[in-house]
């Protein structure tokens, strides 16, 4: 089965609804890129603290480390709200530490995706819903159609 069966999105987007989608998106996606780094880095701090260390009843360190674990918890439970969020919005989060999205979009009546990054202004390029952000192409006036022309396509 291809991806163009399997995937079936919430919503599909216009250039322009995606841009118009772009505040919130952004401000969500600004806390979740924030986050996962944090928590990677976190997570490596405390797996190198960790590394091959045993600890004993009485520990004066395990009471702390336990809190940094539930802390490490919690905030990975954030980071899967911000997630969600998004996906409740219809778009699909790519990268939590790229702050990489995809908006789903149709272009000459096949599924692909609206790609947005962190730091972009607005949303500029798109690619195949099999490919990813490695693969995509600008959003040039000859792969944007108008919504009169073909309803259902990418349009301004």
């Amino acid at each position: 089965m291809d991806s163009q069966q399997c995937y079936k999105p919430k919503k599909l987007f216009t250039v322009k609804e995606a841009n118009t989608t772009l505040p919130l998106v952004r401000a969500i996606t600004s806390d979740l890129a924030r986050l996962s780094l944090e928590l990677t880095e976190r997570r490596q701090r405390l797996r190198h603290l960790l590394s091959g260390r045993e600890f004993e009843a009485g520990d004066p360190y395990g009471e702390e480390l336990a809190q940094v674990g539930q802390e490490l918890e919690q905030d990975g439970l954030r980071l899967r709200d911000y997630v969600d969020e998004l996906r409740e919005l219809g778009v699909e989060p790519k990268g939590a530490t790229e702050g990489l999205v995809d908006f789903p979009s149709m272009l000459d009546g096949r599924l692909v995706f609206l790609c947005w990054r962190l730091g972009e202004s607005e949303v500029m390029h798109w690619h195949e819903i099999d490919e990813g952000f490695a693969k995509r192409q600008s959003l040039g006036a000859d792969s944007v159609t108008d919504k009169s022309e073909d309803e259902g396509d990418l349009r301004t």
